[in-house]
């Protein structure tokens, strides 16, 4: 059994994982070339007719999605009106004719103030949906008004959750599912795009992660320790086989990096296990999990389990790493090798800001809630601050648009002082463990973007 899943996953892994590549190469990479000769060199010619990063054709949904990325989909709130701020979308099938479908829901008052009550929730926003075949093509297979009420929308703390059903149009085996969310006063609309599958159902179709009070998790991370419950909307008692690989992934490379990728690694099983579903068990390991029904599928449930903390990150050796992204290959060795970590970061960032505490405390917040919030929104089969999407969101922010269809997803930034609009394309992979895993086209011309706002980060001039 375990080498059967081993040649799966080696397959599975050229598609999703870069190689090993050193901290060191990819911090060299990343900033020495440009405090070097990157800022003096032209860049690399590209092909004849070739677009660049900002003229790229951007992907184009049936409606367009106004977001920051955090959310998959939202809207930027607008003065003096309530605003949906974001939105996260999954789907569980029910029967063969019926899907329910749970979004996770941030929502602001016009005082700024997050909405936590559903009443409130309710009586100021108008809820539809409409189901098309695909992302470009406007034939609509079904539509229909949703009701708020205090049984379908609930708060626990972090969000507000919508759950409803819809019915499977005829004939149908998938569809795009478009949700609008419309403000009562304003009419400001805040979308969401599901693909939805009515068709023969993979495992992550029916179960995925519960709370202990019976809600589904949109994510693919748990916490080490914690009990968990993995589960269906039917209660359906069924045993799943779980691996366990630990493996350290290697963070996101620059977006300016356009090398071949390296040959992936595999991974190995560390151990295994048995589970019930919609019974609770404990994950004591941190590691990557995989569970299926049958050891011969090709698709299963991935997750994620990292430390009590995570999403975020607070001990010295793991705060180190995410700052890849805006350091030297000298700065990341000498964190990596210093015999106390804590003392060398904090000297680290006391560095860059020239001494100042205050200004070396605030810019090591914004940064690291960037990083927590990666984690939340794009863990995958590695954490979200080592994803594409992490790195992008860590460094730029939320975009300012998203638009998406079957096979990309394009961010688009437009409304930074003294950056050109500039459009950073994912396109969508196959992925075992997640069925949202996207890689972003590199390109060289991304220089004259990204070094500026990494050198912002450096020197504390970066505002949340």
């Amino acid at each position: 059994m375990k080498t059967l899943i081993f040649l799966a996953f080696i397959a599975t892994l050229s598609a999703c994982s870069p190689g090993k590549t050193s901290q060191v190469d990819r911090a060299t990479a990343e900033y020495d070339a440009r405090t070097a000769a990157a800022r003096k060199t032209p860049a690399t010619p590209r092909p004849a007719g070739t677009p660049t990063p900002a003229q790229t054709p951007t992907a184009t949904l049936t409606q367009p999605v106004d977001a920051p990325a955090a959310a998959e989909t939202s809207t930027r709130k607008e003065a003096g009106e309530w605003a949906v701020t974001s939105i996260k979308g999954k789907f569980l099938v029910v029967d063969s004719n019926t899907v329910r479908v749970f979004m996770d829901l941030t929502a602001r008052t016009p005082s700024g103030e997050a909405v936590t009550s559903p009443a409130d929730f309710a009586s100021h926003f108008l809820t539809a949906y409409v189901m098309y075949p695909d992302y470009n093509n406007r034939e609509r297979l079904g539509y229909g008004n949703i009701s708020l009420s205090a049984q379908n929308v609930n708060y626990d703390g972090n969000y507000l959750t919508l759950t409803f059903d819809v019915a499977r149009p005829k004939d149908a085996t998938n569809a795009i599912l478009l949700t609008e969310f419309t403000e009562t006063n304003s009419g400001t609309k805040a979308r969401n795009d599901l693909t939805v599958r009515f068709g023969k159902a993979r495992l992550s179709d029916r179960f995925t992660l519960y709370d202990k009070d019976g809600k589904p998790e949109l994510r693919h991370y748990a916490n080490a320790g914690d009990t968990l419950i993995i589960g269906d909307v039917n209660r359906t008692p069924k045993t799943l086989y779980g691996f366990r690989y630990q493996h350290d992934f290697d963070a996101a490379s620059s977006p300016m990096n356009t090398s071949p990728r390296p040959v992936p690694k595999s991974l190995s099983v560390d151990s295994t296990l048995t589970i019930t579903t919609n019974k609770p068990f404990v994950l004591p390991k941190e590691g990557l999990y995989y569970f299926m029904e049958d050891t011969t599928d090709v698709n299963g449930i991935g997750l994620v389990v990292a430390d009590k903390r995570f999403p975020k990150m607070t001990r010295p050796e793991k705060l180190i790493r995410p700052v890849l992204y805006m350091s030297t290959s000298t700065e990341i060795g000498e964190l990596s090798q210093a015999p106390d970590t804590k003392k060398a970061f904090d000297r680290y960032w006391l560095s860059l800001m020239s001494g100042n505490e205050d200004v070396a405390r605030r810019t090591l917040k914004a940064y690291f809630d960037r990083v927590e919030e990666a984690n939340r929104l794009f863990t995958s089969y590695k954490e979200g601050w080592k994803t594409d999407k992490g790195m992008i969101y860590i460094v730029l922010g939320a975009p300012d648009r998203v638009q998406r269809n079957r096979e990309r997803e394009v961010w688009v930034y437009n409304r930074r002082v003294n950056i050109p609009e500039t459009n950073f394309t994912f396109i969508k992979k196959p992925n075992q463990f997640v069925d949202d895993h996207y890689e972003l086209q590199r390109y060289i011309e991304y220089q004259p973007v990204w070094y500026p706002i990494v050198e912002a980060w450096r020197t504390g001039s970066v505002r949340e």
